[in-house]
């Protein structure tokens, strides 16, 4: 792609949450301080929230819609915008009317925004790129899970699948309605035809889709961080390894639990929170697991000095990741992963250089490989300079920012075009 020399492109970022609710809202302010910084003029279209951020573009966001009330007369009230929101659509055109921005980089709008503002985007016509953060254009449930299992029923646009194998939080109601919110959006207005590019964080997400059915252009373009503001560790505090994240089925802890269960020298630190966790914290207790430590949620410094005093951080996950931070993050701060093969983690944790892989959901494989990594420090400090390095020649800010602007620069040439 070329990049064409020009004035900055002004910017429409849009995501449902304005606030960091978990990964996707984590990219969405990152990539748009990072344009900001870049001298663009950057603008927000989003939901509103009593958690929200400031933002000067507050006025133009919709108004608040909780789909995780359970009552039916909520849930029939909110049906209409989740399939289709015309406020959504009136109040983003208010937007682009009084802003005028020259291109619109959608992240996660699905419900609460929904793609109707695709439409009013095209009608300005400015060009739409969007990234994907889950799978979602290809799977109504988001995740390729049906009760807990890996699930690709819907392969080739056959959504009704998704109702029939009830994996929309185990409701037949929701699950009817994500059902046709994918004919609609997929069969009948064929609304993401007219995106002029996805972005995928991870090869595997873009050739999954693709394997899938969907036909959209996508280009890969991976997550990033800052490395010269991280200052990495090679060093470790005793055999700790450390796991971060949700604590909930698909991230496979339980499997990570029964490994290290089996090697008494070797503490694990669990860090997060999430539905699970009781269930987890009951087995440790059951099982009298006196080297397993739950954490619950951690931010920041606390977090980093966790992670910068272990040997290992530990990704066991049973569902198809996209290009988790966690793993690019623990890789900045100079520490090795030992990953589950599955998704886009084997894209980082390559085998014998910044880490190791295993089976997923293979607790065998698992304890064989931490025993493995753990035998022989110089090998772990090896493996975290290793990793270290791959972070700052391919996931920098200045990477990605040239690789999204390449993008950003080709779709509104073929939009000056049009």
């Amino acid at each position: 792609m070329n990049t064409v020399t020009a004035k900055l492109p002004n910017i429409l970022l849009a995501n449902k949450y304005f606030y960091r609710k978990g990964g996707a809202d984590n990219s969405f302010f990152q990539t748009s301080a990072l344009l900001e910084n870049q001298g663009h003029k950057v603008m927000h279209f989003s939901m509103h929230d009593e958690k929200n951020l400031d933002s000067p573009y507050a006025p133009y966001f919709v108004n608040h819609v909780d789909y995780e009330k359970k009552d039916l007369k909520t849930t029939l009230g909110n049906a209409g915008k989740l399939l289709y929101s015309r406020e959504a659509r009136y109040k983003i055109r208010k937007l682009i009317q009084n802003e005028r921005p020259d291109i619109a980089h959608l992240n996660n709008i699905y419900h609460q925004i929904s793609p109707s503002i695709i439409h009013e985007l095209k009608s300005f016509n400015i060009p739409v790129v969007m990234s994907l953060r889950d799978y979602k254009v290809v799977c109504g449930a988001y995740t390729m899970l049906a009760n807990d299992q890996i699930c690709e029923a819907c392969r080739g646009g056959r959504y009704y699948q998704g109702f029939l194998k009830n994996c929309h939080k185990g409701s037949r109601f929701k699950g009817a309605l994500i059902t046709l919110e994918m004919y609609l959006h997929h069969k009948i207005l064929h609304i993401y035809d007219l995106v002029d590019c996805f972005i995928s964080p991870s090869r595997f997400l873009k050739d999954k889709v693709k394997e899938m059915g969907f036909k959209g252009r996508v280009e890969y373009l991976p997550n990033f961080v800052y490395p010269e503001h991280i200052e990495p560790r090679y060093s470790f505090d005793g055999n700790t390894l450390v796991y971060m994240g949700r604590l909930s089925h698909e991230k496979g802890v339980l499997t990570l639990i029964k490994a290290v269960g089996s090697i008494p020298d070797v503490q694990l630190k669990i860090i997060g929170d999430g539905p699970a966790r009781a269930e987890l914290e009951n087995y440790v207790t059951d099982d009298g697991l006196s080297n397993v430590t739950f954490l619950g949620y951690m931010s920041g410094d606390k977090l980093n000095n966790e992670i910068k005093s272990a040997k290992c951080v530990v990704i066991p996950s049973e569902w198809y990741e996209n290009n988790p931070r966690s793993v690019i993050e623990s890789f900045a701060m100079g520490k090795p992963v030992i990953g589950a093969r599955m998704g886009g983690i084997p894209e980082l944790v390559r085998d014998n250089e910044t880490g190791m892989t295993f089976i997923s959901g293979d607790e065998k494989d698992l304890s064989e490989k931490i025993n493995y990594a753990l035998a022989d420090d110089e090998r772990i400090k090896r493996w975290g300079q290793n990793a270290r390095r791959l972070i700052e020649e391919e996931y920098s800010a200045q990477k990605h920012y040239q690789g999204l602007r390449a993008i950003y620069d080709e779709v509104l040439a073929n939009a000056r075009q049009t």
